[in-house]
């Protein structure tokens, strides 16, 4: 098999993670696309398995594909790749070539499997699809009649959206502003309040990573007096997903008024609403728990006893999506960390990495709050060691 890894080792590892998501080799196969006798194969060390095909498997077992080949440079290689062909795609987009593009159908089925993969912090194997149906998209786009504009617009910044969760979870934050800045050119040209307001949301990144938050506390207020009153679901949770996200940066500005006045409006849009996915953003009852945890932790380690209160009546629920289920955990992590309680702090940031595992490990505060752990030399100095070299904390 050209460009493929044989080792034993990769077959012990599937093996493994298989038998923690209580798969048979006959239910991997089938989730994997993957033939029954391949996947025997390959688990007895008897065949090799190109990147593709562990990728495959991975995502079957909900995992990162690091955790099978035991090469994290393999994965950023990858991802490092696809960001620069991303960086020529926007560098063109305005301009794009005039090659073939999916049908329309096609096109939004493509989006929404990258989105669910985003939802599911999963970013390899969108760093895979990205560039590709990028290229595509720009050409639909521009070539839209007046009347398809407005799908193809928003399936073009849906895709962009999930680009920008590889370029942002890898800091690669002047990517990361590009890829907003075209959520924002495409928005404009299709009209959308709705849309234009989950761009305003997925904007506030920038203000978070150069820590403007005055600044990106201001853009969200704009964009909530642009909105549309919250008379559907859809516009309820979009109204509600933006004073959501302002709470938590009206915290990290320490600006307490403003933080509690923008809860109180997310929690009262929250009780209107089922917990769902509305345009991309997940929001209701859950979300807005765990938005709570982080505004505790915003404001600083003087209100992190708000974040183990909460915590202690509340857990996320089966099912929550995985993003959103390790930020609770990274966040209590941090919480548990000030209350002077690190070894509830390690068995949170465990519990992140189970549930997410490329989110947790991109997470620049699971690394900075594991250095600490190791510094206050605190649990199993050989668990922590191994979680440290996981996700490339120094300490």
């Amino acid at each position: 098999m050209a460009g493929s890894e044989r080792s034993p080792r990769i077959g012990e590892r599937i093996a493994y993670h298989r038998r923690i998501a209580r798969l048979t080799q006959q239910r991997l196969a089938d989730t994997s696309g993957i033939a029954l006798g391949t996947i025997r194969k390959i688990e007895r060390g008897e065949r090799g398995a190109s990147e593709s095909t562990l990728d495959r498997i991975a995502d079957a077992l909900h995992i990162d594909p690091v955790h099978l080949h035991g090469t994290p440079e393999r994965g950023e290689t990858r991802v490092h790749h696809a960001m620069r062909q991303l960086s020529g795609i926007l560098a063109c987009h305005e301009d794009p070539d005039d090659r073939a593009f999916d049908s329309p159908s096609a096109l939004r089925a493509r989006v929404e499997k990258m989105t669910a993969h985003r939802l599911a912090a999963r970013y390899t194997p969108i760093s895979r699809q990205a560039p590709e149906l990028l290229e595509e998209l720009f050409r639909a786009f521009h070539t839209s009649s007046h009347g398809d504009r407005k799908s193809t617009g928003k399936l073009l910044v849906m895709a962009l959206r999930s680009a920008d969760a590889v370029a942002y979870k890898h800091r690669a934050l002047d990517l990361s502003a590009r890829l907003i800045d075209t959520m924002r050119w495409t928005a404009d040209r299709v009209g959308d309040p709705l849309l234009a307001g989950m761009v305003a949301y997925v904007r506030t990144e920038t203000f978070f990573a150069t820590e403007t938050h005055t600044a990106g506390l201001r853009a969200l207020e704009r964009a909530i007096d642009l909105s549309p009153s919250p008379t559907t679901a859809d516009s309820t949770a979009s109204l509600g997903a933006l004073h959501m996200r302002a709470a938590v940066i009206a915290g990290r500005s320490r600006n307490s008024t403003a933080a509690g006045a923008h809860i109180s409006e997310a929690r009262e849009l929250a009780d209107r609403v089922p917990e769902g996915v509305y345009n991309g953003t997940a929001f209701g009852p859950h979300s807005l728990r765990i938005h709570e945890i982080s505004l505790a932790v915003s404001l600083g380690d003087g209100h992190a006893h708000r974040a183990l209160e909460i915590s202690r009546e509340w857990r996320p629920p089966s099912g929550t999506l995985p993003e959103r289920h390790s930020s609770f955990h990274i966040e209590l992590a941090r919480a548990q960390l000030w209350a002077g309680r690190p070894g509830e702090a390690f068995d949170s940031l465990k519990a992140a990495r189970r549930v997410a595992p490329q989110h947790t490990r991109e997470h620049p505060w699971v690394r900075e709050d594991v250095a600490t752990l190791r510094r206050l030399r605190r649990g199993s100095a050989e668990e922590l060691t191994r979680f440290a070299t996981w996700c490339e904390a120094g300490g």
